[in-house]
């Protein structure tokens, strides 16, 4: 009995520990239930293997409309970045699943490339967003936003064939003009997802594998206790 109890509080506190330090994923699969939802990112900058300490910005994503074979959003970016540093936030950029067909945009950074490259160790990334007609997603123009700027704008990811539900990947940013970093003027940052829902709420939960496997260990024995006390029981009747 007395092991049961501990196993059963072992298996609380595993719960509330789910609850209190929730690990935030980086990619967002959704669906037409999801339209009117928003996912906040926030990105970081590099150039390199080197992180650009001040380098910075954040986005908004909320679906806005689906079709059987498009996914409409609409976005807010903004260049935080702070000084030291200057730059230029020149586009942003993510992959999906499945395969993106075409894509179209509008605002701040309505020109679209599929399947291009991203600098930086990046590689290849199924749609960028992009502030200039540059026919690469590496940047160029003098558009995007200065320190400080926000702008905002809409996309739609266009698909081959119809899809019940959508995942998106991998999102990056591009700065460029960068002055007071050094002999850095061009980096690119990666996003973290920070928030999603419709109201703020510090992200996608998803369990941490070791207190997957706490959990389940503790929910185990507590079954295999009920059951051999219900053994014992049956021996003595």
């Amino acid at each position: 009995m007395r092991i049961a109890h501990q196993i059963s509080k072992l298996a609380v506190i595993a719960s509330l520990v789910f609850a209190s330090a929730p690990a935030l994923a980086d990619a967002i699969t959704l669906d037409s239930s999801d339209v009117g939802q928003s996912w906040d990112f926030a990105f970081d900058g590099y150039s390199g293997s080197t992180t650009v300490a001040g380098l910075t910005s954040t986005g908004k994503f909320t679906l806005t409309g689906v079709t059987s074979n498009s996914y409409t959003f609409s976005y807010s970016m903004a260049n935080t970045t702070s000084d030291p540093v200057n730059s230029r936030l020149s586009g942003f950029a993510f992959n999906t699943d499945p395969n993106i067909s075409s894509a179209s945009s509008t605002g701040a950074f309505s020109y679209t490339t599929i399947g291009g490259s991203y600098p930086n160790g990046i590689g290849s990334v199924d749609v960028c967003f992009k502030d200039a007609s540059t026919g690469a997603c590496s940047g160029g123009g003098s558009g995007g936003l200065l320190d400080g700027e926000t702008g905002a704008g809409s996309f739609t990811l266009n698909f081959a064939q119809p899809l019940t539900s959508l995942t998106l990947s991998d999102f990056f940013v591009r700065y460029q003009s960068i002055t007071g970093a050094g002999n850095v003027s061009s980096a690119s940052g990666t996003g973290t997802l920070t928030s999603s829902g419709s109201t703020s709420t510090g992200g996608t939960p998803v369990p941490e594998p070791g207190m997957i496997g706490l959990l389940g260990g503790a929910l185990a024995g507590l079954a295999f206790a009920r059951r051999r006390r219900s053994q014992q029981r049956l021996a003595l009747a």
